[in-house]
């Protein structure tokens, strides 16, 4: 069973998925990919964890830095686990780019080559936005490229965290 629960946030209505411990998934209203992950046993219910998921995006949107993380678990291939996990690794207020997160990704796997586009692929799959920051992912010259929720909810995002676009 998964639970799902909607916020509203300065960059529309959030849905937050659960499966009662961890956060399974945080999608931006219209975004693609869109629940993609959820089971089809899914009841809308208040957890314990919602509400810490609310206290962490409304630090997060009040320009901070959340002091704290939640307890995350998401659904895909093990490669895109990889590369969301060095997602995770981003720091607040910093971008990099999607060859430098495929370098560090050959790196930690012995030079198992793979592309920029690959990781890109991984990063627009990516089903915990916000949490997991993919919008943090920037292309080679700086440009604002793709992401599942749209380039201006990526652009707002990265405003909040004080980078300029």
């Amino acid at each position: 069973m998964e639970y799902i629960h909607s916020i509203k946030s300065p960059v529309g209505m959030l849905t937050v998925s659960s499966d009662g411990k961890n956060v399974s998934g945080l999608w931006i209203e219209g975004q693609k990919y869109f629940s993609k992950t959820l089971g089809k046993d899914v009841l809308e219910q208040d957890l314990p964890l919602f509400e810490k998921v609310e206290k962490w995006l409304a630090v997060y949107f009040s320009g901070k830095e959340p002091d704290f993380m939640l307890p995350l678990m998401p659904q895909g291939s093990p490669f895109q686990k990889s590369i969301w996990k060095l997602l995770g690794n981003i720091p607040y207020g910093q971008t990099t780019t999607y060859g430098e997160i495929a370098k560090q990704f050959e790196r930690e796997n012995k030079d198992r080559h793979t592309s920029a586009r690959a990781i890109g692929n991984a990063v627009g799959h990516n089903p915990i936005s916000i949490l997991i920051p993919c919008h943090r992912v920037i292309g080679k010259n700086g440009n604002l490229t793709g992401y599942a929720g749209g380039i201006t909810i990526k652009r707002k995002l990265l405003q909040t965290e004080g980078i300029k676009t």
